[in-house]
C-alpha cells in the first residue's frame, strides 16, 4: 500500500557563512490510508555517538514547539506556518559555527514514518587578518612576509600581490599559499613598495597590506665607536664638573677658615695718637740726654724723619711747617722741659 513519502531527498548538505540563513528543506507527500495525527520533529544528531538526540523544534497536536534547545531559541523556525500543508522545512537565522551538525527531519502520521538527515556546515569568513614584515629590511638579505587571518574556518587560503605597477611579485620570491609566507631572497632597493595579502576561502575574503622599504646596510662601526667616544666625553664632562665643585668647596671652607682665625686672634690695632705720643716720648728722653759732644750725631736725624702715620694733625695744621717747630709746642704741653736745640757756625764752633 502507498503510505507517506518524503519529497525533498535530493540535497543532503549545506554549506552557508556565519551570520547567514539557511533553509533545510523537508517536504513531504501524505497517503489515503495515514489516518493519524500529523508529527514532525527536527532533531541535532551529535557527531558523538554515545551522546543523545536534541530535539529543536517540533509540532505536534496542531501546535509548534521550538524551546526545546537552548542554543537555537529565537534563531529557529518552520517555514511555513502550517505545515500540514506538506512542508516542514526549517529555517536557521544568523548561523553559528556552533550550529555546525547533522540535522534530521522526521515525520509520523499513523501507519507511515520518514525521515532524512542533512549536513549543515557553518564556515566563518576570513577575519582580523594582519601583515607583517620579518628580517632586516636591508639590501641583499632574505625578507618574508606574513600574513595570517585570527578568524576563518579551513581550508584558508593566501595570496600575495604589488599593489602598485604590474602587481608582479619579484623573481627571487617564493609563496606558500597555506601558510601566507611570503619569502624574497637576496633583496634589493627594487623590491620595496606595497605588498597586499588576501586571505580566502569558500565564504568569503579579507585582506591586508604591508610597506616594505630595502635599505642600504647600517655602517654599524660607526655607530659603536660614535657611542663609545659619545660616552667618553660624557664621562670626561661629568669628572670635570665634580672637580670643579670640589675646589669650590674647599676655597669656601679656606676662606672661613681664614676669617675666623683673624676675628679671634689678632689683637686690635693701635691707635695712631698713642703711637705719636711713645714716640715723641722716646725723642725727649734722647733730646735730654744731648751734650755738645754728642750733637753731631743728632744733627744727622732730623725730625723731618719722623714717619707722618705715626702723628696726629689738628685740622687747622698747615703741612708746610716743619717737623721741629712743631714738635717743640707739643712738648711743651705735655710737660716736657725745652731743650734748646744748639747750631753750628761756618767754623764748625757750636752756638
Amino acid at each position: 500500500t502507498r503510505s507517506l513519502t518524503i519529497t525533498s531527498a535530493d540535497q543532503s548538505m549545506f554549506e552557508r557563512a556565519q551570520g547567514e540563513k539557511v533553509t533545510l528543506p523537508c517536504t513531504f507527500v501524505l497517503s489515503e490510508n495515514d489516518e493519524g495525527p500529523l508529527d514532525i520533529e527536527w532533531v541535532l544528531i551529535p557527531a558523538d555517538n554515545q551522546k543523545k538526540e536534541q530535539i529543536i523544534i517540533m509540532y505536534a497536536v496542531d501546535r509548534i514547539y521550538n524551546h526545546y534547545y537552548a542554543a537555537t531559541t529565537g534563531r529557529m523556525q518552520f517555514t511555513n506556518p502550517d505545515p500540514r500543508s506538506g512542508d516542514g522545512s526549517l529555517d536557521i537565522l544568523n548561523l553559528k559555527s556552533s550550529d555546525t551538525g547533522t540535522y534530521q527531519c522526521k515525520v509520523k502520521k499513523a501507519p507511515g514514518v520518514q525521515s532524512q538527515k542533512i549536513q549543515l556546515t557553518v564556515l566563518v569568513k576570513p577575519a582580523r587578518t594582519k601583515c607583517s614584515v620579518e628580517g632586516s629590511q636591508e639590501i641583499g638579505n632574505d625578507i618574508v612576509l606574513k600574513c595570517a587571518s585570527q578568524e576563518g574556518s579551513p581550508l584558508l587560503s593566501y595570496d600575495w600581490r604589488r599593489a602598485a605597477g604590474t602587481r608582479a611579485l619579484p623573481i627571487t620570491s617564493t609563496l606558500n599559499k597555506n601558510t601566507g609566507e611570503l619569502l624574497l631572497k637576496n633583496a634589493s632597493q627594487d623590491y620595496s613598495g606595497t605588498y597586499r595579502c588576501v586571505a580566502t576561502n569558500r565564504v568569503g575574503t579579507d585582506e591586508c597590506s604591508v610597506e616594505l622599504n630595502v635599505t642600504p646596510p647600517i655602517n654599524t662601526a660607526g655607530m659603536i665607536a660614535g657611542a663609545i667616544i659619545g660616552t667618553l666625553l660624557g664621562l670626561f664632562l661629568l669628572a670635570f664638573l665634580i672637580v670643579c665643585c670640589c675646589k669650590k668647596h674647599r676655597e669656601k671652607k679656606y676662606e672661613k677658615e681664614v676669617h675666623h682665625d683673624i676675628r679671634e686672634d689678632v689683637p686690635p690695632p693701635k691707635s695712631r695718637s698713642s703711637t705719636a705720643r711713645s714716640y715723641i716720648g722716646s725723642n725727649r728722653s734722647s733730646l735730654g740726654s744731648m751734650s755738645p759732644s754728642n750733637m753731631d750725631g743728632y744733627t744727622k736725624t732730623p725730625y723731618s724723619q719722623v714717619p707722618s702715620e705715626d702723628f696726629e694733625r689738628t685740622t687747622g695744621q698747615n703741612a708746610n711747617f716743619a717737623p721741629s717747630k712743631v714738635a717743640a709746642p707739643n712738648l711743651s704741653r705735655m710737660g716736657a722741659v725745652p731743650v734748646m736745640i744748639p747750631a753750628q757756625s761756618k767754623d764748625g764752633s757750636i752756638v
